[in-house]
């Protein structure tokens, strides 16, 4: 890629990373819908001065951009279906690829599965970087998740966000993270959050729980 501008690049505010990370730092976190994961993923990334990489927007950059493996992306979503993992995992490691994370990254939506736990360790090793540093897990009172989103569908207008639908994506994240909290668990990277109370509050439990690994 030589020195061209990525098109996820830039966008994050830059303040002084935290005393302790003068390495380069390379974190993931994980949490339910409600649980404020976006919010917190931008104050996380400004505070140690690293980019956020979010499959969707690597999505978006790659179909966007015409690039060859958003074209073949676009095939599946445009038919509704799920990208097969190595276009994801490709995309990943492309975005991996750019200048802008030399210093660390924080991801945001990958990896989801095992497998693709896997395909990023090989990814790392490949581009030379060492494994993650930290996985962030925010949790939450599932009745706080579910009023949280329910109110957050009332007021943008959504009518498909019924308690039920609620439920079941909660049910269906916690099932398929199950295995990655106990995998990164056994790897002593996992730093579990409490995601409820005020954004500060929350970024500063975050801070303090990576610190404690």
């Amino acid at each position: 890629m030589g020195n061209e501008s990525h098109p996820l690049t830039g966008g994050v505010p830059r303040v002084k990373r935290h005393e302790r990370h003068v390495r380069p730092t390379r974190l993931l976190i994980m949490g339910p819908q409600g649980s404020g994961k976006g919010t917190q993923a931008k104050r996380i990334a400004a505070t140690f001065d690293i980019p956020t990489i979010s499959t969707g927007d690597i999505f978006r950059a790659n179909i966007k951009g015409g690039t060859e493996l958003g074209k073949i992306a676009k095939q599946y979503t445009d038919k509704g279906e799920l990208v097969p993992d190595e276009i994801t995992n490709a995309m990943v490691k492309d975005r991996l690829s750019a200048n802008d994370v030399t210093g660390g990254f924080l991801l945001d939506g990958y990896p989801r599965t095992a497998a693709q736990v896997e395909a990023l360790d090989h990814i790392l090793t490949e581009l030379g970087y060492h494994p993650l540093d930290g996985v962030i897990e925010l949790t939450a009172d599932r009745d706080e998740l579910m009023r949280r989103i329910a109110g957050r569908a009332v007021a943008e207008g959504r009518d498909d966000d019924t308690p039920a639908a609620i439920e079941r994506r909660l049910e269906l994240y916690e099932k398929s993270t199950a295995p990655l909290t106990k995998h990164f668990k056994e790897r002593g990277l996992l730093a579990q959050v409490d995601g409820m109370g005020e954004v500060e509050e929350v970024t500063d439990r975050i801070v303090a729980a990576l610190d404690a690994l």
